[in-house]
């Protein structure tokens, strides 16, 4: 199991800063969507500049004709980041167009599929997917097996499901970690480090447990020490 720092944060500065504090341990760095279009390419290169170990997850669920999600793909391989995801609900054939287009490239960066949003209630995701979760989750799950995805992202309740019926090499990756019982925010489905770990989850994304805290590099350290 691997550790995403969220930077989530107001500013570029800001984020830079806990960047700094934290650029000794060995994580991964989460750049979501209002930070890559406030602060675009230069803030990759900035964070490279603090630690070049670190590896990059470029949050932006791509989602749009499978052209056009190839098209994106393409260019975020330019952007050198060693992992993005798209919306599996694009279906399979924008999927496989992704998949096909980064074949040209010897190294290209690991790829997701989101599944259910964690914000998502029961009852609100199955006004949009006319489904329940858990059912839908193993169903994008299948289709992004099947597009040659590397795995997907979704909660931790979700994650052992997913592993039974695909592999225990597809990757699943875990926003809404609260490693200590902190509150759950805006997020409906979270669990702590101990459940993740169990569920055999590859990756867990923590943001505001660290980047909230007197002392973010502490609380890395804490976290790392669950694994």
């Amino acid at each position: 199991m691997e550790l995403c720092v969220a930077l989530d944060l107001p500013t570029a500065q800001e984020n830079l800063e806990l960047v700094e504090k934290i650029k000794e341990h060995n994580v991964w760095l989460k750049v979501g969507l209002r930070t890559y279009i406030r602060d675009g390419e230069s803030f990759l290169k900035a964070i490279k500049g603090i630690n070049p170990d670190f590896k990059i997850f470029l949050d932006l669920k791509l989602y749009d004709i499978p052209n056009t999600m190839a098209d994106a793909a393409e260019s975020i391989m330019g952007l050198g980041v060693d992992m993005f995801n798209v919306h599996a609900s694009a279906g399979k054939r924008a999927m496989t167009t992704v998949m096909q287009r980064l074949e040209k490239s010897e190294k290209r960066p690991i790829v997701l599929a989101v599944t259910a949003l964690t914000s998502f209630s029961e009852d609100e995701f199955s006004e949009v997917y006319e489904s329940a979760i858990a059912t839908k989750a193993d169903q994008f799950a299948k289709d992004a097996e099947q597009s040659g995805l590397d795995g997907v992202v979704c909660s931790a309740f979700e994650s052992e499901s997913i592993k039974n019926i695909t592999s225990q090499s597809f990757m699943t990756l875990t926003p809404g970690i609260r490693p200590f019982g902190e509150d759950a925010g805006d997020q409906k489905r979270v669990a702590d480090v101990a459940f993740a770990k169990g569920a055999n989850i590859d990756f867990i994304v923590v943001g505001r447990p660290i980047y909230q805290a007197e002392n973010p590099s502490e609380v890395v350290a804490r976290i790392l020490e669950q694994f």
